[in-house]
Parts: C-alpha cells; structure tokens; sequence
C-alpha cells in the first residue's frame, strides 16, 4: 500500500549533511528538468524584491536565503524537511525504527518545487508557495501533465490510500480504486484540522505497519470514529467523526 501526502508551506532550515542530487529523486532529472531549470533561472535572474514578492517573505534578508541554485545544496529526507500541522502529528522522529522505515518507503509526497517526493528522498530547504507561478509554469499544470505516465506505472502493483489536501490531486489524477478521506466535527467538515488528523492518521498506519486498505479499515485512531463509508466510482471516502 503507498500513501500520497500533502508538503507544507512551512520547513525545517537545517541544512542537513547529504549532497543534494535531483538525479537521486524518484524518477530522476527527466520528469524535472524543464521545471527546474526554468526556476534556476527565475531565481538567479530576479531581485530580491521580486523573489521576496514570490516567496511571500517581507522581510528582504530571508528572501536573499533562497537565492540560490538548488544544485548547490545539501539537504535532509523529504519527510524530516516538512513541518507544519500534519508533520507536527505525525511526530516521524519520535516513531521507531520500524515506523520509519514504513514511511520512507510507502509515503510519496506532492511538491510544488519537485512534483513528487519518496519521503526519504534528500531535499534542500526551499520556498514555493502554493498556487504560485513564474515565467509562465504552474507546477500543477506541468506536474498534472508529466507526473501521470511515471506514477501509473510506479503504483500498479499497490493499493493506494490519498490522504493529499486537495489542491494537490491537480498534480496527479488516480486511475485505479483508492480511499480517501473527510473529517467532520459537530456535523460540520473540518479543513485546518483535517492537516493534523491526516498526520495523526499516517502515524498510526506506520505504527501498525499496515499492508493493505482491508487493514487499514480496521485500524483504530486515537479520537476517531467512521461515520460513513461512501463509494463513487473508484473512489471509497471515508468519513471520520472527531470525538
């Protein structure tokens, strides 16, 4: 079973000890290259106050951090970079070794930047704010248009749990039965805290060290309940009750 999971705005600064190498990434250069050189460019070729304008940074120093090749960097595992409300549930460096070794190889994560991560993937710090775009590219455009041939096939023989916020099913449309889930609270959806109860969510599966969407199903979560199960077409929605 593999788990598609949302990044977040927010990440950790440290620079980390490992080369960074985009050729090291799930699926290589080939699926990035255009991207990724088109924003090399971006970055080198605009002001400061335009990439602070970009990154959504006011103030000018924290904006001249990311003036830099990402080719240059060094980098942490893509599931230790994130932080943010469904990381900070998660809680991956206090999970065991067994725990984290699920993730590193079940949980693949949407990125703006990178289109698609592997959890243990090693990328440098880096800013992309959601619905951005430069020179023309949007990554959900370019993504949900090259991601779809390399992840059909990287996901055929798995069953498929997407726990992704929405915005990022733009980057790539599945073809095949998966779960997915809504939580309400009070009779009413909630979003922010849908963020936590995903990671609170994925921390349980990896403790479980859960194999199929049949156990998955059966797993109990911590101030969850089901209230429904819905099916349209391929897709099984789950809905949780926070008690």
């Amino acid at each position: 079973m593999k788990i598609l999971f949302s990044p977040s705005e927010t990440k950790r600064s440290d620079v980390g000890d490992t080369k960074f190498s985009v050729e090291n990434l799930i699926f290589g250069l080939n699926l990035r290259e255009e991207f990724l050189s088109k924003y090399d460019d971006f970055i080198k070729s605009s002001s400061i106050d335009e990439l602070s304008k970009f990154f959504g940074i006011k103030n000018l120093s924290d904006a001249q951090r990311f003036k830099f090749s990402y080719k240059s960097k060094t980098g942490l595992k893509a599931i230790k970079r994130y932080t943010g409300v469904a990381y900070d549930a998660l809680k991956y460096q206090n999970l065991d070794q067994m725990a984290k070794n699920y993730i590193d190889e079940n949980v693949l994560i949407f990125s703006n930047l990178y289109g698609v991560l592997r959890a243990k993937d090693i990328i440098p710090e880096y800013k992309f704010k959601q619905g951005a775009s430069f020179l023309g590219l949007k990554p959900e455009i370019y993504y949900g248009r090259n991601l779809g041939k390399f992840l059909d096939e990287y996901l055929k023989e798995d069953e498929i749990l997407d726990l992704r916020a929405s915005f990022y099913e733009k980057f790539y449309s599945i073809k095949k039965p998966f779960i997915t889930l809504k939580f309400i609270k009070d009779e009413k959806i909630v979003s922010h805290w849908a963020k936590f109860y995903r990671g609170a969510v994925l921390k349980e599966i990896a403790k479980a060290n859960i194999k199929s969407l049949d156990e998955f199903q059966d797993l109990k979560v911590e101030n969850l309940s089901i209230k429904e199960i819905k099916k349209q077409s391929n897709k099984t929605e789950i809905t949780y009750k926070i008690r």
